[in-house]
């Protein structure tokens, strides 16, 4: 089952928050209703955004400063829309995101302290007007998010190191905290917080019961377009 227009869900918040877990959930819990869905991540999720995805978490474009992982960021998404998530949307699936824009905003944004104008031409090149239509913001305090962050990788089989972002201090991942919290109160048409602190199946039930809202919606807005225009 396909929706009329798409459905674009990104997910939000600091490390450590369960974002995958819950992409998964939620793709699996939708596909079991019937709906077909595209799960994807930032940055990556086309070929050329991949290839930058490297060179962003591996710290290698870190010498060059926050303004060109700034730049960086905005051409892996560009591709990432372009090759996959409008594609996809297009052809009335539901798109799970792992981070967008958003996390531009807190981590070049809030705590690269990139000025406003400059995030938001880049913002405007990379995204154009495609918005998510939904954004859920797994809120968890950055203590606990780290400490699972590294649990993660310490049982990783591949012997996972902390990232670029990972690696900074605990102020920093609290002030980037506090970003998404901002953000989801200066948009709450767009934005639900959730707290991530909680069993990973009440936060999977919150989430389906969030999303499955919003499609409902977009059915009955894609309906009264019908009976106006007929």
């Amino acid at each position: 089952m396909t929706t009329a227009r798409g459905l674009f869900v990104t997910f939000e918040g600091g490390e450590g928050a369960g974002k995958s877990t819950q992409i998964r959930l939620l793709a699996e819990a939708l596909r079991a209703r019937g709906h077909t869905v595209l799960t994807t991540r930032e940055p990556g999720g086309s070929a050329g955004a991949e290839a930058l995805r490297h060179v962003l978490l591996s710290g290698a474009a870190e010498p060059f400063g926050v303004r060109m992982e700034a730049l960086l960021f905005a051409a892996a998404r560009a591709d990432h829309l372009d090759c996959v998530i409008r594609p996809a949307l297009s052809r009335g699936e539901i798109v799970l995101c792992d981070r967008f824009v958003d996390s531009s905003r807190v981590y070049q944004g809030v705590t690269g302290n990139i000025e406003p104008p400059l995030m938001a031409a880049l913002e405007r090149v990379s995204i154009g007007a495609t918005m998510p239509d939904v954004t859920l913001v797994l809120d968890l305090p950055a203590a606990v998010g780290l400490q699972r962050a590294r649990r993660r990788a310490g049982a990783s089989t591949e012997g996972a190191t902390p990232d670029r972002f990972e690696k900074e201090k605990l102020e920093i991942h609290e002030k980037r905290r506090q970003g998404f919290l901002d953000i989801a109160a200066r948009e709450p048409e767009r934005c639900r917080v959730l707290d991530a602190s909680l069993d990973v199946d009440h936060i999977a039930r919150d989430i389906l019961s969030e999303v499955v809202l919003v499609i409902a919606r977009q059915a009955g807005s894609d309906r009264d377009g019908q009976a106006a225009r007929s």
